[in-house]
């Protein structure tokens, strides 16, 4: 079963749409990754998980005993709390895998979902998957933090986060 999350509850139908390289597409996402999007499609976020190739001390240091992480800022607690998602669920035939660390599928043809997945409250259901979310105040020391790391992550909607702060070792 593959996944597309929208604050949109009325999709029929998915469309193809012309992504950043010009190729129409329906995105898709796995059952591992739909905890990175149980937010409202502009939250600005880092999540991680260890992944295969992470080391125990970045485990430790970032996860401790959580399987993955969502980060956001606290100024989106609001708007999160209050979110109503939908997920939209797929079956997978058709769709081809576009970058496995991220989950992400595409198809180029119009997609019927099988099922849609209300959801009232975003918190709950990230808690129920077992996610650690993380309310920080902002999210530039995290991201990089996390870049540098072996884990597997995603930055979500950064460009949305507050501006990073000037310090004397970056001059931003």
């Amino acid at each position: 079963m593959l996944f597309h999350v929208s604050e949109d509850g009325g999709i029929q139908r998915f469309e193809p749409r012309v992504s950043g390289d010009g190729q129409s597409l329906v995105w898709a996402i796995d059952a591992d990754r739909l905890r990175n999007y149980l937010v409202p499609r502009d939250c600005p976020r880092v999540t991680f998980d260890a992944g295969r190739g992470a080391s125990a001390s970045d485990v430790r240091q970032f996860l401790g005993s959580s399987a993955a992480v969502v980060a956001i800022e606290a100024r989106w607690f609001e708007r999160v709390r209050r979110c109503q998602l939908h997920v939209y669920h797929f079956a997978d035939g058709g769709f081809e895998p576009a970058d496995e660390c991220a989950g992400y599928f595409v198809t180029r043809a119009p997609v019927a979902p099988v099922h849609v997945e209300h959801i009232h409250d975003a918190i709950a259901a990230l808690l129920q998957r077992d996610v650690e979310l993380r309310i920080l105040p902002e999210l530039w020391t995290l991201h990089d933090a996390v870049a540098a790391s072996t884990l597997q992550f995603s930055m979500i909607r950064m460009r949305n986060a507050v501006p990073r702060r000037a310090t004397p070792q970056s001059p931003v």
